[in-house]
């Protein structure tokens, strides 16, 4: 049972959200709304960090982790492989291989299923939130309701991946399967090889992820809240309660704190007991700007790992897997890699001008984001961790949270993605 709320002197309860990507200044959206007062802190700016250079789709069907059956034996020969999607420093594996013992113990059918039902209740319905969300703060231009394809090479490459698509159908998603000259009559552009998609409907695109995550955050800030940009280090306590959080500007009072940090979330859920098994999971874009032609909707290129999302004067081409901590420059291969596949995929394809982006996406080790109270300090709340999916689970996370700390708790069981697991 939540406390109720402290107010400040105006009567509403300040709440430091600390990171602006998508899942905090969502957070800070829905808890304005709830009557709170919001001061959004971040490092470098509202939408300057994963939430800007995502793939750009609001994929509620991407609820198949990576760590699916069978994936543990394909490891070694897709780190050696130069056109594989996953890619390794191997100067960080030593720091990786805990991480690792936790993250490949989930590639069971049990563990898999269970995984998918959880991030389901997160993204499941996606185009609505965002839809909800932005609805009023000057957002929704960037909002594009559209089909999601996954593109295979022919239909025997399709049913190879029946473990993920059944969990699909599980968890209530259904698709139309366009085959051959069908395909080609819905989207001509791609090369001949390519023979086979399964069309998902009542999907979404962001025009401009960037821009869409600093229109929120404008809306948050022309509504009487505030943005400090600073870099939080720790939390005041006061008898078993945050009053206030540390950072190089000073400390900021409040009455409660939400960490949604992404990957840096990890050493502030140290400062409050808990050991999160927390890595980045590099992920690179190449935008290609001015290109001759656009796809009719966003596609994943299943055979490459990679997604290609038409956006406002740009093809963004976005994937990959790297594990390679927070420090390393960007690596070369992948970018390399992206651009092969996507002169492949669609062949007559030319563009004016490239530019290339490596960020960091947070991955917890049993691929379930971190949602909800921090254990054994009151009023200190939770939001990171969804991997690839941070985009489409944001603004449903946003609300979760903005729900119980306001006191209207959200009428569904959030014992899976608890914090204290990690206690």
């Amino acid at each position: 049972m939540n406390e109720a709320p402290k107010h400040n002197g105006t009567g509403a309860k300040k709440v430091a959200v600390i990171g602006a990507g998508i899942v905090g200044v969502s957070t800070a959206v829905w808890l304005q709304r709830s009557g709170c007062e919001v001061i959004l802190i971040d490092r470098l700016g509202p939408g300057e960090g994963t939430s800007y250079g995502n793939g750009g789709i609001l994929a509620s069907c991407s609820i198949v982790p990576v760590t699916v059956p069978g994936l543990l034996g394909k490891v070694p020969a897709m780190l050696l492989d130069r056109k594989s999607p996953l890619f390794l420093r191997w100067s960080y594996l030593p720091k990786l291989l805990p991480f690792l013992r936790h993250y490949l113990s989930h590639c069971k059918a049990s563990e898999t299923t269970r995984i998918a039902s959880a991030l389901n209740d997160i993204v499941g319905d996606s185009l609505e939130q965002h839809q909800a969300l932005a609805e009023g703060t000057g957002a929704e231009k960037w909002l594009v309701p559209s089909d999601y394809l996954f593109i295979y090479g022919n239909r025997s490459n399709f049913e190879a991946d029946s473990f993920g698509w059944g969990l699909r159908k599980a968890n209530g998603f259904s698709w139309q399967e366009l085959e051959g000259d069908e395909f080609k009559a819905y989207d001509p552009v791609f090369a001949e090889d390519l023979t086979f998609a399964a069309r998902l409907s009542g999907h979404g695109r962001i025009a401009d992820p960037g821009r869409y995550v600093k229109d929120l955050a404008t809306s948050v800030t022309s509504n009487g809240g505030r943005y400090i940009k600073a870099d939080v280090s720790d939390f005041r306590k006061e008898n078993g309660t945050v009053s206030g959080v540390v950072t190089d500007q000073g400390v900021i009072d409040c009455d409660s704190a939400v960490v949604t940090a992404g990957v840096w979330s990890g050493p502030l859920a140290k400062k409050l007991g808990m050991k999160v098994p927390l890595e980045s999971e590099r992920g690179y874009h190449v935008e290609l700007v001015e290109p001759n032609i656009m796809p009719r909707s966003p596609v994943m290129l299943a055979s490459g790992k990679f997604v290609v999302t038409p956006m406002d004067g740009r093809l963004r081409v976005a994937g990959l897997v790297e594990f390679g901590g927070l420090d390393a420059p960007p690596s070369r291969r992948p970018i390399e890699l992206l651009l092969e596949n996507i002169s492949k995929a669609i062949p007559n394809l030319t563009w004016k001008e490239t530019r290339e982006w490596m960020g960091h996406r947070p991955a917890v080790s049993d691929s379930i984001p971190v949602i909800g109270e921090a254990p054994g300090l009151k009023s200190v709340f939770m939001g990171f961790g969804h991997h690839h999916i941070g985009l489409t689970g944001g603004p449903k996370t946003g609300r979760i949270l903005a729900g119980l700390i306001s006191g209207d708790r959200p009428n569904s069981d959030l014992s899976a993605y608890a914090p204290a697991r990690f206690a």
